[in-house]
């Protein structure tokens, strides 16, 4: 893991859910994000980031359907991406229970 965990999600159904916002007057370098297989099956996922709301379809997708084999791990790192108070990062798991979400980075001051 590169930097201190920042968030972390392990979402209930295949609803997106926001997981990570920076607070106010901060701004965020967004390191890696690993994406953890525990329930012992097959499931896709989608990621999104949405830089000045909560909309979370195709227009702000970063990662859309993509396969994760039972039990394992994908680590997508990302190098000097950067998100500020009114973005939103979001996950969607393709089963609930299935994932669970890490967000790695550090924390700036504005």
């Amino acid at each position: 893991m590169k930097g201190i965990q920042l968030a972390q999600s392990r979402p209930a159904n295949t609803t997106a859910v926001s997981v990570y916002s920076p607070d106010g007057n901060e701004v965020s370098h967004i390191t890696e994000i690993l994406v953890a297989e525990t329930s012992g099956s097959a499931t896709t996922y989608r990621i999104f980031h949405d830089d000045d709301g909560t909309t979370y379809d195709q227009t702000t997708a970063l990662f859309y359907d993509i396969a994760i084999s039972a039990n394992t791990t994908h680590i997508i790192e990302l190098n000097e991406w950067m998100n500020d108070e009114d973005g939103n990062l979001a996950v969607r798991s393709g089963s609930g229970n299935a994932l669970t979400f890490t967000v790695t980075g550090e924390i700036l001051q504005k």
